[in-house]
């Protein structure tokens, strides 16, 4: 029986390798930039108040990752937002290998184009290493979330990690994998 290998993970060795050692002169394969993580991250500043939000947040976080996302804790107290030290206040997963590539296939094919008014995401979002912060204001773009089912719309950051060493290459990247960016 063959190994299972993802769509996007082949396509990547196939396709955009070649293409990005064209462009920029590569002399080896492993020079070419490639993604190493996704990380999704939810903060859910409303969970102060109601301890229940967060249950539903990694519950739902979990369906969409495919993996069980880890509670992230206040690091310090502050009195004006009634935030102690120690209290849930997010949910995040890191995704790589298959999960990673299965992720990434599933946002660019389903959920990017189930936005309202969708017309490509932002290419300024870069921080200048290569990496790139995707921010998704409702969870239900994902076709894992029933929309009956929930009780609150969160948003999420969504961080691909490359080994890109700036913007460009970054960008280049995740052009030739299928993000949609605006023109």
């Amino acid at each position: 029986m063959a190994e299972y290998i993802p769509r996007l993970k082949t396509h990547y060795s196939d396709k955009v390798v070649p293409a990005l050692k064209k462009q920029f002169s590569y002399k080896s394969p492993m020079e070419v930039p490639r993604l190493e993580k996704i990380v999704l991250n939810m903060g859910l500043g409303s969970a102060v108040q109601n301890s229940k939000i967060i249950e539903a947040a990694v519950t739902e976080l979990g369906m969409i990752a495919g993996q069980k996302p880890v509670v992230t804790k206040a690091k310090k107290s502050i009195a004006s937002f009634k935030l102690r030290e120690g209290q849930a206040i997010g949910a995040m997963v890191t995704l790589r290998k298959d999960r990673m590539w299965e992720f990434f296939d599933r946002l660019v094919t389903f959920s990017l184009p189930r936005v309202r008014d969708f017309r490509g995401v932002s290419s300024k979002a870069f921080d200048g290493r290569g990496n790139y912060t995707l921010g998704i204001r409702e969870q239900i773009v994902f076709p894992e979330i029933e929309y009956d089912k929930v009780s609150n719309i969160h948003g999420m950051n969504v961080s691909f990690v490359t080994t890109a060493k700036n913007d460009e290459q970054g960008r280049a990247l995740l052009t030739e994998l299928g993000m949609p960016f605006r023109k």
